[in-house]
C-alpha cells in the first residue's frame, strides 16, 4: 500500500514491532549544523578550564553548556530559547541544592521523589516544560555526588549556569536567532502580565476555576505515569544512597529517563539506553587505552562524542547513548578519574536504573491485571 503523499518520511510505521526503535535508524532525522554549534559551545567551555589550569570547573561548565543544548529542539511559547534559559535556571538551582542535600541525606529521597511526581504530569501537558523538569532532576542528582556545603554548591551552579548562556549565545547565533531573543522574551512576559491583568477582577472566580488550570492528574495515564515515576525514582535513589558510591547516580537518573507510560516502550528505552551504554563503555574504554590522557586530547574527543550525541538524539536512542557514554566518560576522566573505571560503573549502573524501572512497570502491570480479574470475580458472583 502507498504511503501518502505528505507522510514524513520519519513517520513511525503504527504496523512496526513494539521492539523496533531499538534497530530502527530515523536518519532522516540526522542533523548536523546545528549539534555542531552546540559542540562548538561545549569545547569553549572545556578548553577555557584547561587553559585557566582549572580542567574540573571547565568540566562543570561545559556539562551544563552540554544540557542546554538540548533544549534548542524543545519549544516553549514557540520559542526554542526560553526553554533554554529557563533550563539554565533549573538547572543551576537543582544543582545548588543538590550540592548542599548530597546524596546520604533523606532529603534527597523526597526532592528526587517531588521531581519526579512534576515531571511526570507535565510531561503529558508541554513537552518543552516537562524537559526543564527533567534536566533540573538530573542536574540535582548528579550534584549529589559531589556533597561540599554551601559555597561548594554556589560555585558549582554559577560553572553550570556560565556554561549553559555560553552555549545559549552559540545557539542563538548559529541559528540566527538573537534579533528574536529580546521580542521572544517581552512577547512571553506581555502575555502572562495580561493574562494576570485582566482577570485581576475576577479573582474569586478564578479561584474557584483554579482546578480548570492545573495540570488533572485525575486522568488514568498522567495519574498512572506519575505513580510510577515515584515509586520508580525512590526505589533508584534509595539504591544509590545506599551503596555510597559516587557513580551511583546514574541509576536513578537512568530509571527517570526510561520510564515511558507504557510497558513496552519502556522496555525498549531501557533495552536501547543499556544497550547503548554497553557499547559507548567498551569503545571509550578502547579509546582510553590507546590514547595519550593529556588534557587536550581528552577535551577535544569529549567534544567530538558531544557532537555525536547531538547529532543522533533523534536518529536511535540506543545510538545515542552510546555516543553519550563516550562523552560522559572521556568528560569525567578530565577530572583525573580513570577512564576504565568510569566506563565500568557507568554501564552497571545504567543496566540497574533500566532493570529498576522495567520491574515497577511489570509489577504495576501484574498488580492492574490482578485488579481486574478481582473485579471481574466479584462481578460474575454479583
Amino acid at each position: 500500500m502507498a504511503s501518502p503523499a505528505n507522510a514524513s518520511p520519519c513517520a513511525p510505521d503504527p504496523d512496526a514491532h513494539f521492539l523496533a526503535e531499538l534497530y530502527t535508524f530515523q536518519w532522516c532525522e540526522f542533523q548536523f549544523r546545528l549539534p555542531l554549534v552546540s559542540a562548538a559551545a561545549v569545547a569553549v567551555c572545556l578548553f577555557a578550564g584547561i587553559l585557566a589550569g582549572r580542567p574540573g570547573a571547565g568540566l562543570i561548565a561545559g556539562g551544563g553548556a552540554f544540557v542546554i543544548g538540548f533544549g534548542a529542539n524543545q519549544k516553549i511559547a514557540d520559542s526554542r530559547l526560553i526553554p533554554m534559559i529557563a533550563a539554565v535556571f533549573a538547572t543551576s538551582t537543582a544543582a545548588l541544592a543538590g550540592t548542599v542535600a548530597g546524596h546520604h541525606d533523606y532529603w534527597l529521597l523526597a526532592a528526587a521523589g517531588g521531581s519526579a511526581v512534576i515531571y511526570g504530569v507535565l510531561s503529558t501537558r508541554n513537552a518543552g516544560v516537562a524537559w526543564v523538569g527533567q534536566q533540573a532532576f538530573v542536574a540535582m542528582i548528579v550534584a549529589s555526588a559531589f556533597p561540599s556545603g554551601i559555597r561548594g554548591g554556589i560555585d558549582r551552579a554559577w560553572l553550570i549556569a556560565a556554561g549553559g548562556i555560553v552555549q545559549l549565545l552559540f545557539t542563538s547565533a548559529g541559528l540566527r536567532l538573537m534579533p528574536d531573543l529580546h521580542k521572544d522574551i517581552f512577547t512571553f512576559a506581555t502575555s502572562v502580565f495580561n493574562s494576570v491583568y485582566e482577570e485581576d477582577w475576577a479573582i474569586t472566580q478564578r479561584l474557584r476555576q483554579l482546578p480548570n488550570f492545573l495540570p488533572t492528574i485525575s486522568s488514568h495515564e498522567a495519574f498512572g505515569y506519575s505513580l510510577r515515576l515515584l515509586l520508580t525514582t525512590l526505589a533508584a535513589t534509595e539504591v544509590y544512597r545506599r551503596l555510597g558510591i559516587q557513580s551511583g547516580y546514574w541509576i536513578p537518573m537512568t530509571a527517570l529517563l526510561v520510564q515511558r507510560p507504557g510497558i513496552a516502550d519502556t522496555f525498549t528505552r531501557a533495552a536501547g539506553r543499556i544497550l547503548g551504554t554497553l557499547a559507548g563503555a567498551w569503545l571509550g574504554s578502547l579509546f582510553i587505552a590507546h590514547v595519550a590522557p593529556r588534557p587536550e586530547i581528552l577535551a577535544a574527543i569529549t567534544a567530538i562524542f558531544a557532537l555525536l550525541a547531538f547529532a543522533t538524539n533523534a536518529v536511535n536512542y540506543g545510538l545515542f547513548s552510546t555516543a553519550l557514554t563516550g562523552y560522559i566518560v572521556f568528560l569525567l576522566s578530565l577530572n583525573e578519574i580513570p577512564g576504565s573505571v568510569i566506563a565500568h560503573r557507568r554501564a552497571w549502573c545504567t543496566a540497574l536504573g533500566g532493570l529498576i524501572a522495567v520491574a515497577i512497570h511489570a509489577d504495576a502491570l501484574r498488580l492492574l491485571w490482578r485488579s481486574k480479574a478481582r473485579q471481574q470475580a466479584e462481578d460474575h458472583v454479583a
